[in-house]
């Protein structure tokens, strides 16, 4: 079923049936319907049904649909989404519980969680969303940035560094080996798969340091979200590292995922992504990559009106991190661990991503 077909049935069938059973619905629940219906949750429940041993676990679609309306909600914890549900009958019956009775405990949102997170679920329904509704279609931009996600997480401690022998300066003596370069890993990525280059990047809670819009330097303890974002505010493709990661080693990867789910024309990136292999990957790919150069010892070379112009497209980037902390819960980051973390994020990514597909590209 096309875009248009699925928002029409929406619309037309699905609303006034729902308003029927359980009464009329506020415009939040009727965004929460859109955003299920254009995910399709369900489809990606068999790993989660009963093997016939043990005790039957509570139906894990419901608690999905849940997760989904928390983050559409942005609700902070998930006590104050709990709270909620007993007290609001038609979200409680949209997610699929016909009673207060039934919903289960939050220990048990907790256990479920933990298998969404490590099964990636909110990821996997994401891609498919994006591929089903975006991949035919030919974008324009695609905008690459960071966010920062400060977590109530202890930091990894860092490697003790082993000491080295002291090294004459200069060349080594006829006798000696040459030493050898340590080669980068952006040079690296660009010889291997996503797979490899995803699992390179390290994604232990650390210390990050960024300078912001304002030109201030501001820290946190936590993670990045790095996010590609095509027009009209879409995020398409996310990669979770480590906080200290540079932007730069984040890139590639995510440039390589996109490219399985979308085509687009241009990459537009800020200065941190200004590096010679980044800019060939990107040709590579058959895309013109926009990056605004950075100013090394004092020289700063500016873009050409046409290219300018069009660099300022990037800042969809921005709105889309804006809109993760602001209204889908990126600002409220409550579990430990990089899987964790990822998978309430992509609940927010999905819920923005789902919203923008109906609003911008109804057909």
């Amino acid at each position: 079923m096309s875009l248009a077909n699925t928002v029409f049935a929406i619309q037309r069938q699905l609303f006034p049936m729902l308003e029927e059973e359980i009464g009329p619905l506020s415009d939040k629940e009727r965004r929460f319907v859109q955003i299920v219906e254009l995910a399709h949750p369900e489809r990606f429940m068999s790993p989660f049904q009963w093997a016939l041993l043990g005790r039957k676990p509570e139906d894990r679609l419901p608690l999905a649909k849940a997760f989904i309306a928390k983050s559409v909600w942005n609700f902070s914890t998930t006590r104050a989404l709990l709270d909620y549900l007993q007290n609001c009958p038609s979200l409680r019956r949209l997610c699929g519980w016909d009673s207060v009775a039934v919903i289960p405990s939050e220990s048990t949102f907790s256990r479920a969680f933990a298998d969404f997170a490590q099964f990636r679920l909110p990821e996997k329904i994401h891609a498919a969303m994006i591929q089903e509704n975006l991949g035919p279609k030919i974008m324009g931009h695609i905008s690459r940035d960071s966010t920062a996600i400060p977590v109530r997480e202890q930091p990894a401690p860092k490697p003790t560094p082993v000491p080295e022998l002291l090294k004459k300066r200069g060349r080594p003596a006829k006798d000696q080996p040459v030493r050898p370069k340590e080669v980068r890993r952006l040079t690296l990525q660009l010889l291997r798969s996503v797979d490899v280059n995803w699992a390179d990047l390290p994604t232990q809670c650390d210390h990050g340091c960024k300078r912001n819009a304002q030109g201030f330097i501001e820290s946190w303890i936590g993670y990045k979200l790095h996010l590609d974002v095509v027009d009209g505010d879409i995020p398409i493709s996310a990669i979770l590292t480590s906080a200290s990661l540079h932007d730069s080693q984040a890139s590639i990867p995510l440039a390589q995922i996109s490219h399985q789910r979308v085509l687009n024309f241009y990459d537009l990136m800020d200065a941190a992504y200004d590096a010679k292999e980044i800019d060939a990957f990107c040709r590579q790919l058959g895309h013109v990559p926009i990056i605004d150069r950075n100013a090394r010892r004092g020289e700063k070379i500016p873009m050409d009106p046409a290219t300018a112009r069009r660099f300022k497209q990037r800042s969809a980037s921005e709105r889309v991190n804006s809109q993760l902390k602001d209204n889908f819960g990126a600002l409220f980051v409550r579990v430990r661990g990089a899987a964790k973390v990822m998978c309430h994020l992509m609940f927010g990514v999905l819920a923005c991503a789902a919203l923008q597909i109906l609003q911008r590209l109804p057909g």
